[in-house]
């Protein structure tokens, strides 16, 4: 049986930011003499926590000061080009294609999330917009989705969740949602396959998924 409600991620699924996001983390990797990544050796490596993905590059662990000074310059670089990113081509067909109700979970800062989605003009599809209320994320999302179907009332067991992460997948399900991954996001499309979860390679194909 379809899902009644739709829990979107944003980053990598409905806003293609991934060139953003690589340029980002390069300009906190160069503010610790770090070395440049690449979108194709982002995509193969990136990992929550984001300190664990970090540490991987760096080749050692990074403690908390060394990660506030990372996610201070990935956050800046982050501000200064998100508003020229795009939504992902197929954004709001897929929207418009799900029958039931929406609603958007985002581990990005909800204060700036909130106005980014109403400048693009999506904040009548949601039932719900969450981001992250914390001066500094990084971790999993499986918290953030039990308290954002909380808030609305909505059984994991009646929810669906696309993203683009294997975290995401983790998130779905710890609450017992179906998930399935689009391979055109953060993550190389043969690790999701591999990883055994559902996968699409177009949000509206993920869409036609999560409603058969």
């Amino acid at each position: 049986m379809a899902a009644k409600h739709l829990v979107w991620d944003w980053n990598g699924t409905l806003l293609d930011d991934l060139p953003l996001v690589v340029t980002a983390t390069n300009a906190a990797f160069a503010s610790i003499g770090g070395p440049i990544v690449s979108a194709d050796e982002h995509r193969r490596d990136f990992r929550r926590p984001i300190s664990d993905y970090y540490g991987s590059v760096l080749g050692r662990p990074v403690d908390d000061a060394e990660y506030l000074v990372l996610d201070r310059a990935f956050h800046d670089a982050y501000r200064g080009g998100v508003a020229e990113c795009r939504l992902t081509a197929d954004a709001l067909a897929a929207m418009e294609l799900w029958t039931g109700s929406q609603s958007l979970l985002s581990m990005w800062f909800h204060a700036e999330l909130v106005p980014t989605v109403t400048r693009y003009g999506l904040t009548s599809y949601f039932a719900r917009v969450d981001g992250l209320r914390a001066e500094v994320g990084g971790g999993f999302k499986s918290e953030h989705l039990i308290a954002h179907l909380a808030e609305l009332g909505i059984d994991g067991a009646d929810a669906v969740l696309i993203g683009d992460s294997i975290d995401d997948a983790d998130a779905a399900a710890s609450v017992g949602a179906r998930c399935i991954l689009y391979t055109g996001g953060f993550t190389h499309p043969e690790q999701l396959r591999a990883s055994g979860r559902e996968s699409a390679d177009s949000l509206v194909d993920a869409v036609r998924m999560a409603l058969a």
